[in-house]
């Protein structure tokens, strides 16, 4: 174990760290691994994230973890191994009807289920219980209907602002770079 992380970090919690990082498919900040981790330290959260993605970088041969800005801590697959990974893959996050709908939120949020329904079909019931289920969504009362907009979990997951205007820019300029 370095320095920077002390001999007072068990291993119990790094391995809570490890499955943290595992679990959530996502960038996680210092912040949620300080909570995991069980101190108020960012500084000591990001050594103890450090500490990992040495000891995982350095003995998994498919599997990395990553430092991003902010700072931000990712377990995820290296690039070489995606498609070999891909063969395997059981079922994607999402149906392709439930993405199409989910692109249809996040660029017009607030959207109200009628709006949805109109755009989309009776079937988007479906696909906002889906959206709901992975935390992409979330519902207000909006008089009898309800309004969706993304969550900061959507956000994240994707690499996009929580802020929805520039959301709503980072998306039109990936959908112009996607023709």
């Amino acid at each position: 174990m370095s320095e920077a992380v002390g001999e007072s970090v068990s291993k119990e919690v790094l391995a809570k760290v490890e499955a943290a990082l595992y679990a959530a498919g996502r960038p996680l900040g210092v912040e949620e691994i300080a909570h995991v981790a069980g101190t108020s330290s960012d500084r000591k959260a990001a050594a103890i994230a450090r500490e990992i993605a040495k000891s995982v970088n350095g003995s998994m041969q498919a599997v990395e973890i990553v430092e991003y800005s902010g700072p931000k801590f990712a377990m995820q697959l290296k690039a070489k191994y995606t498609q070999t990974a891909r063969k395997f893959a059981t079922r994607p996050l999402l149906s392709r009807a439930a993405v199409r709908t989910l692109s249809f939120i996040a660029f017009f949020q607030p959207i109200s289920s009628a709006e949805l329904v109109l755009r989309r079909g009776s079937t988007v019931y479906q696909h906002l219980k889906e959206l709901e289920e992975v935390g992409f969504v979330l519902s207000e009362k909006q008089g009898r209907s309800r309004a969706y907009k993304t969550t900061n979990r959507f956000a994240d997951y994707f690499g996009l602002s929580t802020d929805v205007p520039i959301l709503k820019r980072q998306l039109e300029s990936r959908t112009l770079t996607l023709r």
